[in-house]
């Protein structure tokens, strides 16, 4: 009998066939770690607009309409029950209503949804190798310059004006902080960071969330005025990184991404472990 236990334990497949079981249960893992810090950001967001959600049958809810570019539901596991049952806890009267679905498992067409993106979820291990900082980059100083260098530090915004000119440099309209309220700046699991050029000019910028297991990071954004800067995607990432590690040691870093964004977060140490799916209704 322990010969043939021997031989099991040792065969090449059914060594490869378990640590192929232990990657998809450490991916699964990651995949629910991000997802829970995603609906937690959301809920802080709803929550800054009045909004109160849910977070029960392993899904958040919104019963009433969230903010703009926010989900209404997040799923937060591969099982959340049924389409149904998710839509009865969200507001569908009112249009664009729409749907995280993070384990890209559901099927709301026929309840009128299309789908409106896909993208990675993205984990980077607590003890990941350090980011290079990029010369001049240093997270943890409050100057807008890096001593020495003219080239742009991260800090973190802290007064509404400063907010005003981070979400203006994200996207937001003029005198417009998007969906952010002031609010947020006193929230304690919530910093935003933002890299500045020696004018003071938000050349880049992101958001970094506490949860309960992990560290979020989203809304990542590199201006096109970065360029002129010597600023891209991979210095912003790498920038964002060096300044969550140095802030929150010894957690994970997660979030999710597509596109150039994803190739510059696996070029700082992130490794996509599953994809989402974003659901919307026009009406």
């Amino acid at each position: 009998m322990p010969a043939c236990h021997d031989q099991r334990v040792t065969d090449p497949e059914a060594v490869a066939a378990v640590a192929d079981m232990t990657d998809m249960t450490d991916r699964a893992a990651r995949v629910r770690a991000a997802a829970r810090n995603n609906a937690e950001w959301c809920d802080t967001v709803c929550r800054a607009h009045g909004v109160e959600g849910d977070f029960s049958g392993g899904v958040w809810t919104s019963p009433r309409r969230t903010p703009p570019l926010y989900p209404d539901a997040v799923t937060l596991t591969d099982r959340p029950g049924t389409a149904a049952e998710l839509l009865a806890r969200i507001d569908l009267a009112a249009p664009g209503c729409s749907v995280k679905d993070s384990f890209a498992c559901l099927d709301l067409a026929p309840a009128g949804f299309e789908v409106l993106f896909d993208a990675q979820w993205i984990h980077r291990p607590a003890h990941a190798p350090d980011t290079p900082l990029i010369p001049g980059l240093t997270p943890t100083v409050s100057a807008s310059v890096a001593p020495s260098t003219g080239r742009p530090a991260w800090d973190v915004v802290t007064a509404p004006g400063d907010l005003l000119a981070w979400a203006a440099a994200w996207g937001a309209g003029p005198g417009d902080c998007g969906p952010f309220r002031a609010e947020l700046l006193a929230d304690d699991s919530t910093r935003f960071l933002r890299a500045r050029s020696a004018d003071g000019t938000v050349l880049a910028g992101a958001v970094a969330t506490l949860g309960t297991t992990a560290v979020g990071l989203s809304n990542v954004f590199t201006t096109p005025e970065a360029a002129a800067a010597g600023t891209g995607p991979r210095d912003t990432w790498a920038g964002c990184v060096s300044a969550v590690t140095a802030r929150w040691p010894g957690l994970p870093v997660v979030g999710y991404e597509s596109g150039a964004d994803l190739e510059a977060a696996v070029a700082n140490g992130f490794l996509p472990v599953g994809p989402l799916r974003v659901w919307w209704r026009r009406e």
